[in-house]
């Protein structure tokens, strides 16, 4: 039997059947539940690790991570030097929303799974739940597959579906996502890990959200902008100020030209958007018709010029 280089890269640990003692690894709030959920299942968790504290604020005060905070509440020892993995005698490590990329030498001595809120391949990367909404994508879920060296390119062991819903919204959308996950994570390590199958279909990826995408374009169908403020976050301009658009409804038919507010609804290229909530710049959200009778906007005014 030929012999491998000297050189060659040692094979990725393989997750055990059944672990037992886990490192967890996680850093926003979308990574609290599932650890909260293994806690409460019994697995031993030996380590967590997440990102360093961040200074906020004027005064620059340090601030922990959420999932700093949860495992300090749940009595984990907790750190963010990534190597201490390698001596902390796991099974295991999961991985949710850590926000770094693992290097190899790590993934050679500890096994790991992650759980990503996509169905891959559709929506590798970081903001999967965002670019389904954006993209009208009927449906989604949650997948738990193996941590590779590539983007979000390993085998998954588990999957669960959602339809995403005409009324989502990202803070829908993703709690529906984490309470499945959450069940997920506990259920396949419980129950023992199901045989990974390879990742089959068309690639795409789920770039972070630039904030210049957030921006009201009122030439896009109607239907597209419903999407973006259902992302949160919305904004055009109204008499040269920022306008915040918190909740609307797509409008199919009598809406007026793209940008011109007529009532409540603003046209837009195809179609036209009811505003229901809005907030002007420099004050607190308000209804949509509310705003109106104060702004007392001129016929045929428009919206984001």
């Amino acid at each position: 039997m030929r012999q491998p280089p000297v050189d060659a890269p040692r094979p990725l640990a393989v997750p055990p059947a059944h672990p037992r003692r886990l490192a967890y690894l996680g850093t926003p709030a979308v990574a609290v539940p599932p650890l909260r959920a293994l806690h409460a299942a019994g697995f031993e968790i030996a380590l967590v690790v997440t990102r360093p504290d961040t200074r906020r604020g004027r005064g620059g005060a340090l601030s922990p991570s959420p999932v700093k905070q949860a495992a300090v509440e749940l009595g984990l020892p907790v750190t963010d030097d990534l190597d201490t993995v390698l001596q902390a005698g796991v099974d295991l490590g999961v991985v949710v929303a850590y926000g770094r990329i693992i290097p190899r030498r790590v993934l050679e001595a500890v096994p790991m799974v992650n759980l990503h809120f996509s169905l891959l391949p559709r929506w590798r990367g970081a903001a999967p739940v965002e670019r389904a909404l954006l993209a009208g994508d009927d449906r989604t879920g949650v997948c738990l597959m193996e941590v590779a060296e590539g983007l979000d390119t390993g085998a998954v062991h588990a999957v669960e579906q959602t339809p995403i819903r005409p009324d989502d919204t990202l803070a829908s959308l993703r709690g529906r996502l984490v309470e499945m996950g959450s069940r997920m994570v506990v259920e396949a390590l419980r129950v023992g890990l199901p045989a990974p199958a390879e990742q089959q279909g068309e690639v795409t990826y789920a770039a972070k959200i630039d904030p210049a995408e957030l921006e009201i374009d009122w030439a896009r169908p109607a239907v597209e902008l419903d999407r973006l403020v259902r992302l949160g976050g919305a904004w055009t301009t109204f008499r040269g100020r920022r306008l915040k658009v918190w909740r609307a409804e797509p409008v199919a038919e009598g809406a007026p030209e793209p940008g011109v507010l007529d009532g409540t609804v603003v046209g837009a290229g195809a179609g036209g958007l009811r505003l229901l909530e809005v907030q002007p710049e420099g004050k607190g959200r308000q209804d949509a018709s509310a705003w109106r009778n104060g702004a007392r906007p001129h016929p045929g005014e428009r919206l984001g010029v």
